[in-house]
């Protein structure tokens, strides 16, 4: 068996989809004898896990398994290997900046071991 990683991804919809649109890519850990078992479980994984819901709005919100748009073998577990990237585009960079810095606070604030790595470095 192998590790692979696959993306999965949905549409959301809510109420009757005139907002933009948006969409949930999801980074799902697969186990598999090869990539196209890895392509399956992944595909059926999207489509057993898609909703429909009300929101608090009352607004009928669904979230349609769109497909697996990626699959990356994780043949080497190597520490620090880069497994996912985004880039952002925002309006205001210091709001976003201050976002992260908040989330990233909380981490530290949890984990009272990264505090001491961070100050011995």
């Amino acid at each position: 068996m192998n590790w692979y990683l696959a993306k999965v991804v949905y549409r959301i919809i809510c109420g009757d989809g005139e907002h933009t649109a948006q969409f949930d890519e999801q980074l799902r850990l697969i186990n598999a004898f090869d990539q196209d078992e890895a392509f399956n479980k992944a595909s059926e994984i999207g489509f057993n896990e898609q909703e429909t819901f009300y929101n608090e709005k009352r607004q009928l919100v669904r979230w349609k398994f769109i497909n697996v748009s990626e699959i990356h073998p994780l043949n080497h577990l190597i520490d620090g290997a880069e497994l996912y990237s985004r880039i952002n585009e925002v309006d205001d960079s210091e709001t976003y900046t201050e976002f992260v810095n908040r989330k990233a606070a909380y981490l530290r604030d949890r984990q009272p071991e990264f505090i001491g790595l961070i100050q011995n470095n």
